[in-house]
């Protein structure tokens, strides 16, 4: 957003355009990352709706390490899919 000093209003538009295939739905099937405002949670994600995503094989991460390397610092394996709430989700993608 932007505003100016003699406190005109300003008007700003922007189209928003949804693309299929693209955010999750590009990623299924993949080894994912999520980071939330408080856990970061990795797993192969297999399902995708309007509210929340799973995770197959699902880990929650305590420590990450060096981002360089292949694997998590600390990573512990959770007992069941687990599902994620889209509206906790600050960042997603393929991070190992």
């Amino acid at each position: 957003m932007g505003f100016n000093i003699r406190g005109d209003s300003v008007k700003i538009c922007k189209e928003v355009v949804e693309v299929s295939g693209e955010g999750f739905e590009a990623l299924l099937g993949q080894t994912v990352t999520l980071f939330g405002a408080v856990y970061i949670y990795t797993g192969q994600l297999v399902g995708v709706n309007d509210t929340c995503v799973k995770l197959k094989n699902p880990k929650i991460v305590y420590e990450t390490g060096p981002f360089n390397e292949k694997n998590w610092k600390d990573a512990q394996s959770l007992p069941n899919e687990l599902y994620v709430q889209r509206g906790l989700i600050e960042a997603f993608g393929i991070v190992k």
